[in-house]
This record gives structure tokens, sequence and C-alpha cells, in this order.
């Protein structure tokens, strides 16, 4: 599976309106004035992902899930970092969107 395969995906959840925040992302985006319809903006405006990371939180559900980097700009013109995953729930794939999003610092 190519990362455009997996960004379509993406995509496609968001629009269906299946996504979810992490209490963490939304309070990275209120820190810095930003609306979590911005971090979607972001998404969607996506050429690609920036790149894949193997979980290593022991907090999270399968260690070693993937974690997918994209950074885009939102229809305004700011530039978003966001990390988020593909997760499922009830049998249904959900992007549990954002793990963190927030206006990008130019640093990788």
């Amino acid at each position: 599976e190519t990362g455009m395969d997996v960004l379509g995906r993406i995509k496609r959840l968001i629009v269906r309106r299946c996504y979810r925040f992490s209490y963490k992302s939304l309070e990275e985006l209120d820190e810095d004035g930003l609306e979590p319809e911005d971090a979607l903006e972001a998404v969607l405006n996506a050429q690609g992902i920036k790149k894949t990371l193997r979980s290593r939180s022991p907090h999270r559900a399968r260690l070693g899930e993937k974690l997918y980097v994209i950074e885009s700009f939102n229809f305004g013109g700011t530039l978003l970092y966001t990390k988020g995953k593909i997760a499922r729930e009830a049998g249904e794939e959900v992007y549990y969107f954002f793990v963190s999003a927030k206006a990008s610092r130019y640093a990788d």
C-alpha cells in the first residue's frame, strides 16, 4: 500500500466524518489559536504523507502501530503539523485522527 493509498483512505474517512481528536490535539490547536476544522482542512489539502512512524508508546493500544505525520496548509494558508492513526472501532475504520495537531514550527 502506497502513501497515496493511505492518504486517500484518511481523506475519505474525514469526508465521511469518521474521525476523532485526542484531548492533547485539541489543547495544542487551542494554544495555537486554531480550530479542529483547521486540522481537517490541512489533511484534506495534503499532497502526501510526510512520514510514517511506529508508535513506541506503552499507552498505545498496539505497540508498533503506524502513526502518520501530515504537514499541510489549511484553507487560510497556515501550515499545520498533524500526527494520527487509522484505528478501528466496532469493526469500522475510524481515523482516530489527531494524536497531535498544531501550527507547524518548520522543524522535523
